[in-house]
C-alpha cells in the first residue's frame, strides 16, 4: 500500500510481505474453523513466534527485530486480513514484549525477555482489565502484599487475551493505598500455584483469541517478578498504549480490507436485472465511500506510527487513528453485509464472521468514548 508523503523502508515493506505471506498460508485457510471451535491458535502463534513477530517492538540491542511503528502496522494488517483473532493474539504479545524490554531487569531479560524473543516460550497476556472496571485503569482492585521473600496476589481479571495460551501474564495490581500511584506490574507465570486460569468467554467474534477471567488466589510470585518499580504500574501500562493504539487501528483495518474484497468479488459476480451489481450506480456509492474511508483511516494510522517513530508524544494522533479507523471498519463490514444481501446473513460466507469480529475493536484498547476523551484534553493542552 502506497500513500504520498508515506514511503516505507526496505525493512519495513519486506515485513508485510512476510506477514501477508505467512496470512494466506497459515492462518487464512482456518480462520473459519477456529471461529466456529473457538480453538486457541497454539501452533500458529508458535511459528509466529520463531519468526519475532510476537516481539516486533523489541529492539535489536534486546534480541528483538526492532521494528518500526509503520512496520508494525502493515504486518497487524496483513495478520488481521486473514485472522483477527490470531493478529490480537500477536498484538497483546507485542504489547507485553515492549513492556518488558523497557523496564525489566537483567535478571528479568534473562530469563524472561531472551526466551520469550527467541520465540520459546509463546504469546504473553497483559492483565490489567478487571470485571468491574475497564475503562478505569486507575480503580483496579487486585491487590499485591510483600510476604518475605515474595509477592502474594489476590484478586481477578477479566477479558484477557491469550489467557488460555500465555506463558505469563503482566498482572497489574495494587500494592500501596488509592489511585494510580499505588499500582504495580508483575511478572506471574502459567503454573504458578494460585493462578487460575478461567473458562473462556463464549464471544461474539474473534472466538479464538483464548479470552478468560484470570483469578489470583493468594497466588505467590518471587520478589524479582516485580516489573519496575514498586508504584509505577499505571505509568508502565500508559507507557505502551500509543503502539498498542495504532496496532488496533491497523487490526481494524486488516478486517475492513478483507470485508471490502469480498463485497468487491460479490458485487462483481452478483448478477441482478441483467446486470452485475457493480454496474448500478448505488453499489459504486458504496465502494467509493467504503474506499475514500478507509484510505483516510490508513493515513491516520501511519501518521500516528510515523509520529511514534519520531518520537512524539503523540497522544492525539494514536486515539484518533483508533477512533476512526475501528469506526470506518465497522461501517465497512456492514455495507459489505448490505451489499451481498441475504447471503451477507449467512455463515457460508467470510463476510458474516467479519462483520462480527469488527464489532470489538471498539470497545478493547480503549472505547471510542475513551479515544474521544483523549483527544479532546490533547486539544485543550495544546490550546493552553
Amino acid at each position: 500500500m502506497r500513500f504520498a508523503g508515506f514511503s516505507m523502508s526496505e525493512e519495513e515493506t519486506l515485513l508485510a510481505r512476510t506477514a501477508a505471506e505467512f496470512a494466506m498460508r497459515r492462518l487464512l485457510p482456518g480462520a473459519a474453523e477456529r471461529d466456529r471451535t473457538g480453538a486457541f491458535p497454539t501452533d500458529e502463534v508458535l511459528e509466529l513466534g520463531r519468526m519475532g513477530m510476537l516481539a516486533m517492538k523489541v529492539t535489536e540491542a534486546d534480541g528483538g527485530a526492532g521494528t518500526s511503528n509503520v512496520g508494525y502496522v502493515l504486518a497487524m494488517q496483513a495478520l488481521a486480513r486473514a485472522c483477527a483473532s490470531t493478529a490480537v493474539v500477536v498484538a497483546s504479545s507485542n504489547l507485553v514484549g515492549k513492556i518488558l524490554a523497557e523496564h525489566a531487569t537483567e535478571a528479568q531479560r534473562e530469563r524472561w525477555l531472551g526466551p520469550f524473543v527467541r520465540g520459546e516460550l509463546g504469546p504473553a497476556s497483559f492483565a490489567l482489565t478487571e470485571p468491574k472496571g475497564g475503562s478505569d485503569a486507575a480503580a483496579i482492585s487486585t491487590r499485591a502484599r510483600l510476604d518475605g521473600d515474595a509477592w502474594v496476589l489476590d484478586g481477578e481479571k477479566a477479558w484477557i487475551t491469550s489467557g488460555t495460551g500465555a506463558a505469563f501474564h503482566l498482572v497489574f495490581a495494587r500494592t500501596d493505598g488509592e489511585g494510580r500511584d499505588g499500582i504495580s506490574c508483575f511478572i506471574v507465570e502459567r503454573g504458578t500455584p494460585g493462578l487460575v486460569i478461567g473458562r473462556e468467554e463464549d464471544k461474539m467474534g474473534q472466538r479464538a483469541s483464548g479470552t478468560t477471567t484470570l483469578a489470583l488466589e493468594s497466588c505467590r510470585v518471587p520478589v524479582d517478578c516485580l516489573l519496575g518499580a514498586r508504584g509505577a504500574g499505571y505509568s508502565i501500562a500508559l507507557s505502551a498504549l500509543g503502539a498498542g493504539r495504532v496496532g488496533i487501528a491497523a487490526l481494524s483495518l486488516g478486517i475492513a480490507e478483507a470485508a471490502f474484497d469480498a463485497g468487491c468479488g460479490y458485487a462483481e459476480s452478483r448478477v441482478v436485472f441483467g446486470k452485475a451489481l457493480t454496474e448500478f450506480q448505488n453499489s459504486q456509492f458504496v465502494l467509493a465511500d467504503t474506499r475514500t474511508e478507509l484510505d483516510a483511516a490508513w493515513l491516520l494510522t501511519l501518521r500516528a506510527a510515523r509520529a511514534l517513530d519520531e518520537g512524539e508524544r503523540a497522544g492525539a494522533e494514536t486515539s484518533m487513528a483508533k477512533l476512526y479507523a475501528t469506526e470506518a471498519c465497522g461501517r465497512a463490514v456492514d455495507r459489505m453485509v448490505q451489499l451481498h444481501g441475504g447471503y451477507g446473513y449467512s455463515r457460508e460466507y467470510p463476510i458474516e464472521r467479519l462483520y462480527r469480529d469488527a464489532r470489538v475493536t471498539r470497545i478493547y484498547e480503549g472505547t471510542s468514548e475513551i479515544q474521544r476523551l483523549v483527544i479532546a484534553r490533547e486539544i485543550i493542552r495544546r490550546a493552553r
